[in-house]
């Protein structure tokens, strides 16, 4: 049957930039470098021309692997190569600050992809915005999830009225996330690491909420000490709108039983209603994240666009696209430091919400 009304281009593909030959220069060499980000620049044509690490083996490795021509023993030499156009930082949160004020200094460096989360707490992440700000250097933030398959034909959908008014969003996560070591220092584990890739997913898709309910307790499987393991929370909007997500990290790991590991999502509206997954949690088996939707003007159908590409690695190519056209044509990045700071705006409300035990509102916060 025709449904020409319908369209299903979903917009799924990062708007690349006219040069993909700007030089990136890479600090961080753990997996999401070497395996996600370098993969995800060579198949989309970019050019990392050095690499830096904490640990100079691990650098040249990652070198070896992804054909990165420099590698240098520490990242301050990384500064100094003025090739470097783009820098992109995979550091722990709480040391990108740093690196940020050092890297401004160097009038080759145009632009900055940094690591999600951009900061410990939104008063570090200011700092950082206006580091990069005053310097006149684009700040982009790693919030790969909006460019997740599913998420961007979500936002198409949306977009193009077929769901009518959001009502209700749900994000339901059971999946086991390897914790880096560095966490362990940290009193912020699920909300402040992983949560964030949710929080800033509903800010994409929905807007600015006007407040925060969270609730968490620890994980029995994570052994180091930690505040918020499993997380459950909601966005509460002015429109009416909740938005929620659980966020459990145990997931049952199937010690004896059969085990039960994904990320469904769910938007319902007034005239319609979407659902997918999202096929992360199977990396690396290549497993592209899924959306189906119904609208009223269809009734009893369901739409079922698919698509090959997956989130890790092909994602991540539109998170450094959307920064190199904010460099090429002296813009704002998409994912900008300065609309980041919403989102780490509600991960501190998350907290607040938890410490003491209340419905938190983001003007208490922002």
């Amino acid at each position: 049957m025709a449904r020409a009304h319908i369209d299903l281009d979903m917009h799924i593909d990062p708007v690349m930039p006219k040069r993909k030959d700007f030089g990136i220069g890479c600090i961080g060499a753990g997996f999401i470098m070497r395996d996600v980000q370098l993969v995800a620049y060579n198949d989309a044509g970019f050019t990392p021309v050095a690499i830096a690490s904490r640990t100079f083996a691990h650098a040249r490795q990652a070198a070896e692997a992804r054909a990165v021509p420099r590698v240098y023993e520490t990242w301050q030499e990384l500064l100094d190569d003025d090739s470097v156009e783009i820098l992109d930082i995979a550091f722990p949160p709480d040391q990108q600050l740093g690196i940020i004020r050092e890297a401004v200094k160097r009038t080759h460096i145009k632009g900055i992809l940094a690591q999600k989360p951009l900061a410990m707490n939104l008063q570090e992440g200011r700092k950082t915005v206006d580091v990069c700000r005053n310097a006149g250097v684009k700040l982009a933030v790693n919030s790969n999830m909006r460019y997740d398959q599913s998420i961007r034909a979500l936002k198409t959908v949306l977009d193009a009225g077929y769901l009518g008014e959001p009502v209700l969003a749900t994000i339901d996560m059971r999946a086991i996330p390897h914790w880096q070591p560095f966490l362990k220092e940290y009193d912020r584990l699920t909300i402040l690491n992983m949560s964030i890739h949710h929080i800033d997913t509903f800010r994409y898709l929905f807007g600015e909420p006007e407040k925060v309910m969270a609730s968490v307790r620890k994980d029995p499987r994570t052994q180091f000490d930690h505040l918020d393991g499993i997380a459950l929370y909601v966005l509460e909007y002015a429109r009416g709108l909740r938005a929620a997500s659980w966020d459990d990290v145990w997931a049952w790991p199937g010690e004896g039983t059969v085990r039960d590991i994904h990320i469904k999502w769910r938007v319902e509206g007034t005239d319609g209603m979407a659902r997918g997954s999202i096929g992360w949690p199977f990396y690396p088996v290549h497993t592209p994240s899924t959306m189906d939707f119904t609208t009223r003007s269809e009734p009893g159908y369901w739409f079922q666009p698919r698509w090959d590409r997956v989130w890790f690695p092909d994602a991540f190519a539109g998170t450094m696209a959307q920064l190199m056209r904010a460099v090429e044509d002296d813009t704002e990045p998409e994912i900008s430091g300065a609309d980041n700071l919403h989102t780490l705006a509600i991960v501190d409300a998350c907290y607040r919400s938890i410490y003491e035990e209340r419905k938190v509102t983001l003007t208490e916060i922002i």
